[in-house]
């Protein structure tokens, strides 16, 4: 019984990608708008990362174009200047706290890489640490397994 029930979990990961994971979504562009706005300025290079990284996901990849995610991430950042938009952003964020983990994970360094373009700040780290107890995992851990590479100036 549980290969039938895991081969209809996979059939319905798979219908769920192409048609659009909405929650998945929300939560990814969610938690890079929640970083983009720690520092009260959103600069170009974090949008731009942010973006990179929601086009990056295999899973987003399928069910969005790149217009889609920028007008959704524009509406995620819109909701982060206030601490209600926060706290919303925040709700889509935990809404998958019952996916897998590489779903969780794979929302949380795209908000990572989002706050590391000129190093991580103290508050970027805040929200960051919001982020990873919202989608319930080891944010710390995951920064030091997956290091920043930067090109030599």
């Amino acid at each position: 019984m549980s290969l039938l029930s895991d081969i209809f979990s996979r059939v319905g990961r798979t219908v769920t990608a192409y048609a659009g994971d909405k929650a998945l979504m929300l939560a990814a562009v969610s938690a890079a708008a929640n970083v983009i706005v720690a520092d009260g300025e959103v600069a170009g290079e974090e949008f731009d990362a942010a973006l990179h990284g929601l086009r990056a996901d295999p899973v987003l990849v399928k069910g969005y174009d790149a217009l889609m995610l920028e007008t959704e991430l524009y509406e995620g950042i819109a909701r982060a200047r206030t601490r209600l938009g926060r706290a919303e952003n925040l709700r889509h964020v935990s809404a998958i706290v019952e996916r897998p983990a590489s779903q969780r994970e794979n929302v949380f360094l795209i908000a990572a890489d989002v706050a590391d373009q000129d190093g991580i700040s103290g508050i970027e780290a805040n929200a960051l640490g919001e982020i990873a107890v919202a989608l319930q995992i080891d944010g710390e851990g995951l920064l030091r397994a997956n290091p920043v590479r930067r090109p030599p100036v």
